[in-house]
């Protein structure tokens, strides 16, 4: 008996759920300072997880794995680590410094939950459908699976936070992971009371988020910027 599953009819999602969407997508936020001390609930965490699960990959390749790490001595370490890389860090801005200090950019102590996804470049075999030619397309999957639990933490009330001031070496040798395994992204994930209504670095006074209009080309990257209408993209919440 033939039991593969074929397509389905495709359509668009209820205006309403649609919304949703694109408002998580808005909405989503780089959460640092604002964890609260609530413990995630096991079944939300599954979901979380199933989300990331969910992620397109290369070739069907699946190549994520997520570390937790629950051992308050194992964290330490971590954070540890951040701290020599973000004073390190800091040299690298000489001109923003004072700033660049002031900026809380982890919450690895405070979050319920720090979770690390890796890359494992090994699997599905040396040739994977659709890698063939260009390598990395196995990070840009884990990517999307980081993405796809960003999106649905926010649409579930709770904050994750990327911490990305790491030594490879260091957060390859506390997590013990082997050469073919990469640490694609460290996340503090936790409930919160509150969000920026900005990007945290943008309402800091960072950076400021660009304007779709200058980056959007024609047929070419010297080509003219393309014709946009601003009211077009803008999708109400």
């Amino acid at each position: 008996m033939d039991d593969t599953t074929g397509p389905a009819p495709a359509g668009p999602f209820s205006p309403d759920d649609r919304a949703a969407v694109y408002r998580a997508i808005r909405l989503r936020r780089d959460v640092r300072s604002q964890f609260l001390p609530d413990p995630i609930a096991p079944e939300l965490l599954m979901r979380l997880l199933q989300a990331a699960h969910d992620a397109p990959s290369v070739g069907l390749s699946q190549p994520w794995n997520f570390i937790l790490l629950r051992d308050p001595a194992v964290r330490q370490r971590i954070h540890d680590a951040f701290e020599r890389a973000n004073t390190e860090a800091a040299d690298k801005f000489p001109d923003r410094k004072a700033l660049y200090s002031s900026l809380k950019l982890q919450g690895i102590l405070q979050a319920p939950v720090n979770l690390c996804i890796t890359c494992d470049r090994s699997r599905g075999g040396e040739h994977v459908l659709g890698r063939t030619h260009d390598r990395a397309t196995d990070l840009y999957s884990t990517v999307c699976a980081v993405q796809n639990l960003w999106l649905a933490a926010r649409a579930e009330g709770v904050g994750v936070g990327w911490v990305s001031i790491f030594r490879d070496d260091d957060l390859r040798s506390i997590l013990r992971l082997p050469d073919h395994v990469v640490p694609v992204a460290y996340l503090c994930i936790g409930h919160v009371s509150e969000l920026y209504e900005e990007p945290e670095l943008q309402a800091k006074g960072w950076a400021n988020r660009l304007p779709l209009q200058e980056l959007v080309l024609e047929d070419s990257w010297d080509g003219p910027q393309a014709s946009l209408s601003r009211n077009a993209a803008k999708t109400s919440a």
